[in-house]
């Protein structure tokens, strides 16, 4: 009777697993549903993530934050147990559509959301908990616009992070200090002056990596010597043609590059931080919304898998790296880069590309390659700087950063007044940007009054991005965004104060 009993209960169980598996499988997309003539829409989103929910005990839906409009913004936390409590695990985060005419990121970011659910891909959290932010930008997607709600870029706020959509992405970030990161985006490359050279931009996806000089170079190295190959030959293996993202060109018109070191976009502004951090540009439809939608989502999705993959088979190496470099090259890099270019190496780049004359695939030869960035000013690493109470804009500023404040406890420090003597202008990767002339001047510590001022270190996690950001004669500054302009004022004093320590 007993054994009977068991065997029922036995049945009960593997019955309801079995009913589990089957509704996650047939948990389809919103885009799946319309058979991809239809991108996936806010409403029928969160109807399909909380379905998943449900299917797995897995995954966790949580909301992390709202966008302008009042739109949930949703992180889909994976983990085998407690997210972020298993120290041994390395931490991953993957977000899309933070411009929202870029929609494939979106659908391929749900496709794998459902795909990891299956029981042959449980493995891969045995050793990764991720993080994956489907929609950081839900009010454009709802419009099929790049901006947000409030028209702002959301991917070049991460400096100034004055849009809720950016906030929440970095207080997850803040949260769990992931290891790696990916941002998920699409390129348009159907523009009149490269159909003008008879020739288009035509891999499935391009893969970007680290670019800023701050960015540990075993960090950059790594990801294009040994990420890099791994996951382009896995992508060709699926039918997927990629390339890495190089912006820039038309070729022989203008050079061609690695992709942007500013700090501002999702990418930089983790790697800044010493994380992996990764941009996946997938090719858009000439209309800019459903064209070849399925096939896009698709491509994605298999970026994504293919990273997973990569970071869970090499989980060890890659964390460890991570600890150690943020546990000590965030505190002794002593030169620091504020202005850059893009320079040539010698080498050349090999293009793939869509002739509109044969109509078929080719490869255009780039000369004008320019992948190395080589710094054109520099500072000594300063010990902190010390910021006026009375200037709101800038203490909202760091508060929205989440900078450690500490109390001023310099041993003999020099503080450095700054004046702007003059403002011109510079070309940053074909934009034409201010730029301050500054003179430094020692002052002494009586002639301020310290209850003034709050001190930020530097000595910190975010110590570069700290000093990137206020640095007045930085390229890449708060300065140079117009909520901070009035900061760069010809034959004026800059308001903050940098400190050194004496030797």
């Amino acid at each position: 009777m007993k054994k009977n009993i068991f065997i029922s209960i036995l049945l009960i169980v593997i019955f309801a697993s079995c009913k589990t598996l089957i509704a996650r499988d047939m948990i389809l997309t919103p885009a799946e549903k319309s058979s991809f003539r239809e991108v996936s829409k806010y409403a029928d989103i969160v109807t399909f993530i909380h379905d998943l929910d449900n299917s797995s005990s897995l995954l966790t839906v949580e909301t992390i934050g709202h966008s302008v409009e009042g739109r949930n913004v949703y992180a889909l936390k994976f983990s085998t147990t407690t997210f972020g409590s298993d120290k041994s695990k390395i931490r991953v985060l993957i977000h899309a559509q933070q411009h929202g005419n870029e929609q494939s990121g979106k659908e391929g970011a749900l496709l794998i959301a459902r795909e990891l659910l299956k029981p042959e891909n449980r493995v891969i959290f045995d050793h990764i908990d991720l993080a994956i932010v489907p929609q950081v930008n839900p009010d454009g997607s709802e419009k099929n616009i790049r901006r947000n709600g409030n028209n702002v870029d959301l991917n070049r706020n991460h400096l100034i992070m004055t849009e809720p959509e950016v906030l929440a992405l970095h207080k997850l970030f803040d949260k769990y200090l992931f290891e790696v990161t990916m941002d998920v985006h699409e390129y348009f490359p159907y523009s009149k002056e490269w159909e003008r050279l008879g020739y288009r931009k035509n891999s499935d996806i391009l893969l970007g990596f680290n670019t800023h000089p701050l960015i540990p170079e075993s960090i950059r190295e790594y990801q294009l010597k040994k990420c890099w190959p791994y996951l382009s030959s896995q992508l060709e293996s699926k039918g997927v043609s990629n390339s890495i993202y190089s912006p820039g060109g038309p070729p022989e018109i203008d050079y061609v590059r690695f992709s942007t070191f500013d700090i501002n976009d999702g990418r930089q502004s983790f790697g800044i931080q010493n994380t992996f951090s990764f941009i996946q540009e997938g090719l858009n439809g000439e209309d800019g919304y459903v064209e070849n939608l399925a096939h896009r989502a698709y491509f994605q999705s298999q970026g994504i898998y293919f990273l997973l993959k990569y970071v869970s088979e090499h989980y060890i190496e890659i964390k460890s790296t991570v600890e150690t470099l943020r546990r000590t090259q965030s505190l002794t890099e002593s030169i620091i880069p504020l202005r850059m270019e893009h320079m040539p190496d010698g080498s050349k780049f090999n293009m793939p590309v869509y002739s509109y004359k044969t109509g078929k695939d080719s490869t255009l030869v780039v000369n004008d390659f320019r992948p190395k960035v080589v710094p054109t000013l520099t500072i000594q690493r300063p010990s902190g700087y010390l910021f006026p109470k009375s200037d709101l804009k800038l203490i909202d500023w760091i508060i929205r950063q989440g900078y450690e404040i500490t109390p001023f406890s310099v041993k003999n420090p020099i503080m450095e007044e700054l004046y702007i003597k003059s403002i011109d202008s510079i070309d940053f990767e074909r934009d034409i940007i201010a730029a301050a002339n500054v003179e430094e001047k020692e002052i002494q510590k009586s002639s301020i009054n310290i209850d003034d001022y709050i001190y930020v270190s530097t000595k910190q996690l975010k110590g570069h991005l700290l000093i990137i950001g206020v640095e007045p004669q930085s390229e890449l500054g708060i300065a140079t965004y117009p909520q901070f302009s009035y900061l760069m004022k010809a034959e004026s004093i800059y308001p903050v104060i940098r400190i050194r320590e004496k030797q």
